[in-house]
């Protein structure tokens, strides 16, 4: 390769990186947008920069939008005293794609993991534990994939809040090693309408 392709050559690994691209599907999808470049390639530069640029992290609950408070954690319809424990903001997108949960979220930022080394203060199991007395929440809802770590997460958030409030989990429609994200909106509807007392 010549220098002048230094930067495609650059943006090609770096969209290598994201989930689900490899090397040859980064490449496609650069050509692909050098090809639509007035089309495809400069509004999506332009749309990225201002995500970079106005893109964080609900200090409540851990979603992501564009201010400090999201629009579920504002929305007092939402604060029915029922709250979502979900592990990545995905899986609460996933959540409000199927429409069938209408109280307020909050994001784990991951599952406990003793080989990744990830121990609840790296979570956002303490702002969990806080947030149950202050929003006065009467059931919380841990819809955590269905994963190893995700089981060791639900347990030990059950010990936690054992005895503060009523605690359910996602039933029948969630398959072992499932993740939210992948599911159908009808999968996960038939989860939530069939969830269990822990």
């Amino acid at each position: 390769m010549t220098r002048s392709t230094d930067k495609i050559e650059e943006l090609i690994a770096l969209m290598a990186r994201l989930p689900g691209l490899g090397p040859r599907s980064a490449r496609r999808a650069v050509l692909h947008l050098i090809r639509k470049r007035g089309l495809l390639l400069t509004p999506l530069a332009d749309s990225m920069k201002e995500v970079a640029e106005t893109a964080r992290e609900c200090l409540n609950c851990g979603n992501v939008g564009t201010s400090d408070i999201c629009e579920i954690c504002e929305d007092e319809r939402r604060a029915n005293g029922e709250l979502c424990v979900v592990e990545d903001v995905a899986d609460l997108w996933a959540m409000e794609r199927a429409g069938v949960f209408k109280g307020r979220y909050h994001v784990l930022g991951g599952t406990l993991s003793a080989l990744d080394g990830v121990g609840p203060d790296e979570l956002r199991i303490p702002q969990l534990v806080n947030r149950i007395q202050a929003e006065q929440i009467s059931e919380v809802i841990l819809a955590l994939n269905a994963t190893i770590d995700g089981q060791t997460t639900v347990h030990y958030i059950a010990d936690q809040l054992e005895g503060r409030v009523e605690m359910t989990s996602l039933a029948q429609g969630v398959p072992i090693g499932g993740e939210l994200d992948y599911l159908d909106d009808g999968t996960i509807s038939a989860a939530m309408a069939a969830r269990k007392k822990l």
